[in-house]
């Protein structure tokens, strides 16, 4: 049967940390197709073509979480994909981007600060469902933008076996 476990696992070392370095937009349906590792399909290790991602650098405040949502009455499973992002100063440049990602459903590739790539959105993309542009009240508070970015799929997000540079993506930074 496919639902039966083959690992056990042993309590992990404490040498791991939370949060995200970057984020990779990929337009939908630019995506080429995936291959996946031969021994493990929750391993991507190659895209068809050479897709562009658009990298963000992003810092504390942004978090990527995948609620697990499971019914036995229906039996049915999925992976919400939730993308929070805090993105400081205001900018026109800024402003026309994020209109432009508010309206579409990327792929996203979420790079951790232990060095791990995840895709999430492969194949319904991520949906910008909520957000704000704010100045702040005080000349502490942030001006910028905050985004929250959801999305639904069969499966958790995937890993990447190295970069998206390495992996088959052409990484356009910002300026």
């Amino acid at each position: 049967m496919a639902c039966d476990l083959t690992l056990g696992r042993l309590e992990k070392c404490k040498d791991s940390v939370g949060g995200i370095t970057a984020v990779y937009f990929v337009n939908n349906g630019d995506l080429g197709a995936a291959t996946y590792d031969g021994s493990d399909t929750d391993v991507i290790t190659a895209i068809a073509g050479t897709p562009s991602c658009y990298k963000y650098d992003v810092r504390d405040g942004c978090s990527f979480i995948q609620n697990i949502n499971s019914s036995d009455e229906n039996g049915t499973s999925f992976f919400e994909q939730v993308l929070e992002l805090m993105l400081p100063k205001l900018s026109v440049a800024d402003h026309k981007e994020l209109k432009i990602l508010t309206f579409g459903r990327p792929h996203v590739i979420i790079e951790d600060n232990n060095g791990n790539y995840m895709l999430a959105g492969l194949e319904h993309g991520l949906s910008v469902s909520g957000g704000t542009i704010a100045t702040g009240a005080n000349m502490g508070e942030m001006s910028g933008y905050t985004l929250t970015l959801t999305g639904r799929e069969r499966i958790p997000a995937n890993f990447f076996d190295d970069t998206p540079a390495n992996v088959g993506f052409t990484v356009v930074s910002g300026t």
